[in-house]
């Protein structure tokens, strides 16, 4: 049987408590000094029964896309035609996002994942590689092309995207070699790719023994099947609300605590729901803390909840308590924002903490 892994708490003064009706966990909101790097322990993630002193290697299963953008001054209401002011293809694909975002902060990883036998797919490979992203596990598949996103984003940085998966779809159990993964600690994945897959990897011995990290996105009834072999799941507010059976996303901090905390179903679990400019919100099933995010000049939006999740699982890596980890995603995806397109957007290790550092707006 999985042994838990375990968070311990750390109280503070000044917290607002929330008691939600009917549940048994603090829903504690804790507004931390964001610009200043700080040892602080709540919500702390115990790995291999302290903090980790050694880097562990981040895998990530998921998506490899080319994205194609046009950038427009409002998105399309339905039926309506608008006029693209500029349009460029850009790296993609939410697993090729996060590894690339986790590969700049300094994390050895590992990609799982296919492309087709074409010339993105050569592009893609070669982008993975430049970025030092390990791509022995990424295959070609001949049949399938390489998956494609074409995405809208707005002039205010709103997105709007539609995804052909092509290549990622046909990824299967098999595509994973368990025997590749041994120096790997933080399992990260998405649902870009079958279910099925996710299932086998976050299962498999390997994951099992480390951290497994969720970012249920897109929001599919299936991914509620992975839950439980999850140590950490990532939602925005529309997949919280998808998940949670809310009939529209959480309009607070406090409602997205509560409904949070509705998803976790074991001792060990942590849900985090990231909230724009308002940062995201860590919840167990003791208490729920939110991390403000600085604030940004947004260009484009696109890839910034990958953005958080690569750094997240790199920061694990380092051995980063989960708050800590999470100030650091946060601002990682805050500078990232400030940036056009996905992969190229993500932000490296010391653009980070040089943001941490001071105390006026990040500009890159």
């Amino acid at each position: 049987m999985r042994a838990a892994k375990k968070f311990a708490r750390h109280k503070y003064n000044d917290n607002l408590v929330c008691n939600p009706p009917g549940r048994h966990f603090d829903a504690t909101i804790h507004v931390s000094d964001i610009n200043t790097v700080r040892q602080i322990e709540p919500l702390t993630k115990v790995l291999k029964g302290g903090r980790n002193t050694d880097k562990e290697a981040v895998c990530v299963l998921g998506s490899i896309n080319q994205d194609v953008v046009a950038f427009v001054d409002k998105l399309p209401h339905p039926g309506e035609t608008v006029v693209a002011r500029r349009f460029a293809h850009f790296p993609g694909g939410k697993g090729a996002n996060q590894a690339v975002a986790a590969a700049r902060m300094g994390a050895e990883t590992v990609m799982i994942g296919a492309t087709g036998a074409d010339e993105a797919g050569s592009m893609m490979r070669a982008f993975l590689q430049d970025n030092g992203v390990d791509t022995g596990m990424v295959g070609i598949n001949p049949r399938q092309p390489t998956g494609q996103a074409f995405i809208n984003v707005s002039a205010n940085g709103e997105n709007a995207i539609v995804i052909v998966p092509g290549a990622n779809a046909d990824l299967t159990p098999a595509d994973i070699r368990p025997g590749k993964l041994a120096g790997c600690g933080i399992f990260l994945a998405q649902l870009e790719c079958p279910v099925e897959t996710v299932k086998s990897l976050f299962s498999s011995d390997t994951a099992r023994r480390g951290t497994t990290i969720l970012n249920a996105a897109p929001a599919l009834p299936e991914g509620a099947e992975l839950f439980s072999l999850t140590d950490i799941l990532i939602l925005n507010e529309s997949e919280l609300a998808a998940y949670a059976k809310l009939p529209d996303p959480p309009d607070d901090v406090e409602m997205a605590i509560e409904s949070a905390g509705k998803l976790i179903g074991r001792d060990g679990q942590a849900v985090i729901v990231t909230l724009g400019e308002k940062g995201a919100v860590v919840v167990n099933r003791e208490q729920g803390e939110l991390i403000p995010v600085r604030r940004a000049n947004v260009t484009d939006t696109t890839g910034a909840g990958d953005c958080f999740c690569g750094t997240l699982g790199a920061a694990l890596g380092d051995g980063y308590a989960l708050n800590e980890a999470v100030r650091f995603a946060v601002t990682a995806a805050s500078i990232s924002v400030e940036r056009s397109g996905a992969a190229t957007s993500m932000p490296t290790r010391a653009e980070v903490e040089t943001a941490l550092l001071i105390n006026t707006s990040y500009s890159r």
